[in-house]
């Protein structure tokens, strides 16, 4: 079984910074990469950014240049640096882990945590 625990949401002003993390645990072999979704108020989710034990990076066009992706090997820990944060980034952010965990290959999810950007 693998866990995943995100955190670090939270309420900020428009133009304000959060850093989210997701720490995994559990019977893992190995990760073989670590990202971010979110899902706002009446929306689909959607992705909003992904690495690969690669260090390829991957990120949606609406938080370019404001969001960075990065982890933690040793900590099987990824984090999410928002700057610049808009009202349009309020969402449930969920992290998500590509795994081998007992000789078979998925993805886990968080259970999410709520970003809310006030204008």
């Amino acid at each position: 079984q693998v866990q995943l625990v995100d955190s670090g949401g939270g309420l900020v002003q428009a133009g304000g910074s959060l850093r989210l993390s997701c720490a995994a645990s559990g019977s893992i072999f190995s990760i073989n990469a670590m990202g971010w979704y979110r899902q706002g108020p009446g929306k689909q989710r959607e992705l909003v950014a992904t690495l690969t034990n690669g260090d390829v990076t991957n990120y949606a066009n609406s938080v370019k240049g404001r969001f960075t992706i990065s982890r933690d090997n040793a900590k099987k820990t990824v984090y999410l640096q928002m700057n610049s944060l808009k009202p349009e980034d309020t969402a449930v952010y969920v992290c998500n882990v590509i795994a081998d965990s007992s000789g078979i290959r998925r993805a886990y999810w968080g259970q999410g945590t709520q970003v809310t950007v006030s204008s």
